[in-house]
């Protein structure tokens, strides 16, 4: 996401509302991974100011909407896939990702349709797909046909850690409704393609984040070293405190890396969590 109403108040405190929140945003990350097209598409007047808010190099990392993943489920959806990819199109070369986040239920047995939908995009389209299926997870032959399959379409494989977010008590009802909809899977590493993804989901411990975010300044640099261009995503249970998840990364990799550092966000003190009533 890029913009949030407590944002105005901590993040962003002080800045005009003007052109907008993304302009900020834009100002302060590279990328945004942009969970509305998964819910409904947006008017093309939207999309081009959109295009018009950020700089030449700032991508957008956008999912497929849920009628062709969850519904359709990658099958008789050419016209949706179309509407969508011509819909996006003023972004040209800032859309840097269309995410396949598919369900639970798609499952091995439809590994050929999904090849079957990554071969008929266009072959501009970067792509990540995100599977929830256990078998995805069991280092067995599912699997290995599963990493496969995307190494020869040259797709990324989305890595999502949750080990945070599931660790502790649950004593919010944020972080209950957010374990409720997350996947507790294990975190397989593995670059497919140029562009791997990772989704660190976080609680709101600092020290639980610190521990599960630890191995991965490692990786993301010899990725980096290797000529790849990782996307790395930071949630929070309430992600008005996403971007202090963020810098905590930067931070981390910053020390190990001093050479190679990342550029840090413009952060104001964090405020302090909300009481309880």
């Amino acid at each position: 996401m890029w913009q949030h109403t407590q944002w105005l108040r901590t993040w962003f405190a002080g800045l005009p509302k003007e052109p907008s929140q993304l302009s900020h945003y834009a100002k302060e990350c590279n990328t945004v991974e942009g969970n509305t097209t998964f819910y409904s598409l947006p008017h093309p007047d939207a999309v081009t100011r959109w295009a018009d808010s950020v700089g030449p190099d700032f991508s957008f990392t956008f999912k497929f909407n849920q009628q062709i993943t969850h519904v359709h489920q990658l099958q008789h959806c050419d016209e949706e896939v179309q509407t969508q990819l011509a819909l996006l199109a003023p972004l040209q070369h800032k859309l840097g990702m269309m995410l396949v986040q598919l369900p639970a239920s798609f499952g091995p047995e439809k590994l050929t349709i999904l090849r079957h939908f990554l071969n008929t995009l266009p072959q501009h389209i970067c792509v990540a797909v995100e599977v929830r299926h256990p078998l995805f997870f069991a280092k067995g032959e599912a699997e290995k046909a599963f990493n496969q399959l995307l190494i020869k379409q040259r797709a990324n494989r989305v890595i999502m850690d949750t080990r945070a977010l599931f660790s502790g008590p649950e004593d919010s009802e944020v972080l209950k409704d957010v374990r409720e909809k997350k996947p507790r899977v294990p975190v397989n590493v593995i670059a497919t393609a140029n562009k791997p993804m990772v989704r660190f989901i976080g609680n709101d411990n600092k020290a639980d984040n610190e521990r599960c975010l630890a191995p991965w300044p490692e990786k993301i640099h010899q990725w980096r070293l290797a000529g790849k261009t990782p996307y790395f995503f930071c949630h929070r249970p309430d992600n008005k405190d996403a971007p202090w998840l963020a810098q905590q990364f930067i931070d981390m990799y910053n020390q190990r890396f001093p050479d190679t550092p990342l550029p840090n966000l413009s952060l104001k003190q964090q405020p302090s969590q909300s009481p309880l009533f």
